[in-house]
């Protein structure tokens, strides 16, 4: 917006502080200014205190473009959730797991870009603009099948980490994860201990690792004969699941659910058959999400804060050119409450 003087003229607009602007005021070089705003060592601690005192002062705003083109940085971080946007907001681990994240960097430099993904269109898109030097290492949760998506990105040399166990014969990238299968196995336990003779599961989907080891965890320790339905991980996934489970075995006693939210929606299910939680029916959920509280479900807790910190640590050494640390398998609790 150009200003005018008191004749009506047009006056000169002030001029943004730059690097020189900066120099001049702290007494030193163009050079050592560049140097102390993108965290070179080369500068001694006096002198950095000096030029951060005067980009206070003169308010200077580094120029982000020419600051990526010396350092190769971005600052930036993708967070790429393989899931539509329907599920992210109403899945309490994936809106745990963006919470964290977020929260992890907010006290450093880097932003967050959250990305959604669940076409091979979709992926491609993800691809290309990663592969564009748009951010400096990428997060991936939420992983179907063998996706090959990490081993693409890491061959292209862009940091990878990843939440939860690859379930690629050949991945072996940086991980964090759940005792996916220690967890329901607990859970299973607990049923049995409790006098149950008939367990069945609603397992999770068999192309994520967290729906295959809650699985096997239950085949593990399941005392008598396996009654396995599948579910999605979301509430009408488990409802229907259920009514599968009766229909196959009335005489069901205990269903262990992979999720929080298909537990709950099989304990509706429940209730409308007329079979009283837990007297006729005992029901453990897993994750320990805000729902299992309002509806006193026993349930295994896993570390999913703890998880998306871990993850996001992980990443910063790697894009900080730091050794790669090996990856993590969090301990999981069971919890009991009134519906076991």
């Amino acid at each position: 917006m150009t200003s005018t003087d008191g004749r009506g003229e047009a006056a000169p607009t002030a001029e943004p502080p730059t690097l020189e602007t900066v120099a001049a005021v702290a007494g030193v070089s163009r050079a050592t200014v560049s140097r102390v705003i993108n965290s070179s060592p080369k500068v001694s601690p006096r002198v950095r205190e000096v030029v951060e005192a005067a980009i206070v002062r003169t308010g200077y705003v580094p120029n982000r473009a020419a600051r990526t083109l010396v350092t190769r940085r971005t600052d930036s971080v993708a967070l790429v959730v393989q899931e539509p946007e329907t599920r992210l907001f109403g899945d309490p681990y994936l809106s745990a797991i963006v919470r964290s994240v977020g929260t992890e960097l907010a006290d450093t430099d880097h932003q967050l870009v959250l990305m959604m993904v669940r076409t091979p269109a979709q992926q491609d898109r993800l691809e290309r603009y990663l592969r564009g030097g748009h951010v400096d290492g990428a997060l991936l949760v939420s992983l179907h099948g063998d996706d090959s998506l990490a081993g693409r990105l890491h061959d292209a040399g862009i940091p990878v980490v990843v939440g939860g166990r690859p379930l690629g014969p050949d991945a072996d990238f940086v991980y964090v994860d759940a005792d996916n299968v220690g967890g329901a196995r607990a859970a299973v336990e607990h049923l049995s201990g409790r006098g149950r003779q008939r367990i069945a599961t609603i397992a999770g989907p068999q192309d994520m690792c967290a729906g295959v080891d809650r699985l096997r965890g239950y085949l593990d320790a399941v005392p008598g004969p396996s009654l396995v339905a599948h579910g999605d991980f979301s509430r009408a996934g488990g409802a229907a699941a259920m009514r599968r489970l009766l229909a196959e075995e009335p005489g069901l006693d205990a269903v262990f659910a992979a999720s929080d939210l298909m537990a709950v929606g099989a304990v509706a299910v429940l209730v409308e058959e007329g079979r009283r939680v837990p007297e006729d029916v005992a029901v453990v959920g897993f994750d320990d999400a805000d729902v299992a509280g309002w509806t006193a479900l026993t349930t295994v807790r896993q570390q999913v804060a703890t998880q998306g910190r871990l993850m996001t640590r992980l990443l910063l050494e790697r894009i900080a050119g730091g050794a790669v640390g090996a990856s993590v398998v969090l301990p999981t609790t069971l919890i009991e409450r009134s519906s076991s």
